[in-house]
């Protein structure tokens, strides 16, 4: 099913008007959840919206909260997010990096206590929309084993870097997990087998079936030990850089919410010579040969751009049943 993206947003905001969110709040909070589901990250967009707004019922996110700074240096900032809205916290702390950034070259901004920024990607391109390179991770629960462990003691932290490009920004935004719990449920809904192993089932064999990763809470790390070292020290410069709460402590809380992020924005030369490097490595990148013959090489951002395109063109994909579960919130 296809919707508008004014559609998608206009709902989003009725529901957060409901809920004691400001005018300004709700447009902000519903603009990033209809331009996730907008450029194909339905995982974070409508398909994550009901989990948000139980959160908010909850108790677990205050819709009036604001950011408050604890501490910084330089160019280096301490915040609290004081259990915000995750996206307008994450927002405001890529905001802060960015006009560090312009001031110094480089800023850095850690919050503790905030909430699921839902896509992590939508931060990077906002920091390359304002020509900035920018740099940005979280930690999360307890979803992901250690290599050579099978308890969950790691969280699939992800892992965003922007590069700004005049004909495109190169945009990564990756799980340290291979496939991330979002993705795994979107294949799960639709009965698919992943493309590639993403995790062990409960006998420890690795496998494509989604639902058995998710019953055995075993998803593969990217790298195998790489990306299980990668995630320990993810969480490592987020506790401390924000001094917040680690994975363990979040999973202990028993609930995702009081995580720890760091955002980092590095100012570029501007200029030919940059853009001319930075053409150059993706020319030489897309270069090589096809595994398929017809097949093409995708710079990270790429096929987000082409999504983006299509939706604003023909409509966003909706899963219906969701949709019409908030609509009738």
């Amino acid at each position: 099913m296809l919707v508008t993206y004014e559609k998608l947003q206009s709902e989003f905001k009725r529901v957060l008007l409901t809920l004691g969110f400001t005018a300004h709040k709700a447009e902000q909070c519903a603009i990033i959840f209809a331009e996730n589901s907008r450029d194909g990250v339905y995982t974070h967009g409508l398909n994550r919206f009901p989990t948000f707004i139980q959160y908010i019922k909850d108790g677990l996110i205050n819709p009036n909260a604001e950011p408050t700074k604890e501490g910084g240096f330089g160019a280096i900032e301490q915040w609290n997010g004081n259990l915000g809205p995750g996206v307008l916290n994450a927002s405001f702390c890529m905001d802060r990096a960015i006009s560090l950034a312009k001031e110094n070259g480089i800023g850095c901004v850690a919050i503790k206590n905030t909430n699921h920024w839902m896509r992590g990607g939508t931060y990077g391109w906002q920091a390359a929309d304002a020509g900035m390179i920018g740099i940005c991770f979280t930690n999360t629960i307890a979803n992901m084993p250690p290599w050579g462990g099978i308890d969950a003691r790691l969280g699939n932290n992800p892992l965003i870097i922007a590069v700004p490009r005049k004909d495109g920004h190169v945009v990564l935004d990756m799980a340290i997990s291979q496939y991330s719990f979002g993705k795994l449920n979107l294949y799960k809904s639709k009965n698919e087998q992943l493309p590639l192993p993403g995790g062990y089932d409960t006998e420890g064999n690795l496998t494509t079936d989604p639902a058995a990763i998710i019953k055995s809470l075993r998803p593969l790390p990217i790298g195998f030990w790489k990306g299980s070292g990668l995630s320990l020290v993810l969480d490592l410069l987020a506790t401390v850089l924000s001094q917040g709460q680690s994975t363990a402590d979040v999973t202990h809380s028993g609930s995702e919410s009081g995580v720890s992020q760091v955002f980092i924005c590095i100012q570029p030369n501007a200029g030919v010579q940059t853009e001319t490097l930075i053409e150059n490595i993706i020319k030489y990148t897309k270069s090589s040969r096809t595994e398929k013959e017809g097949g093409s090489i995708f710079y990270p951002g790429e096929n987000t751009l082409k999504t983006r395109e299509k939706s604003l063109k023909e409509g966003i994909w909706v899963d219906e049943g969701i949709w019409e579960r908030v609509k009738g919130m």
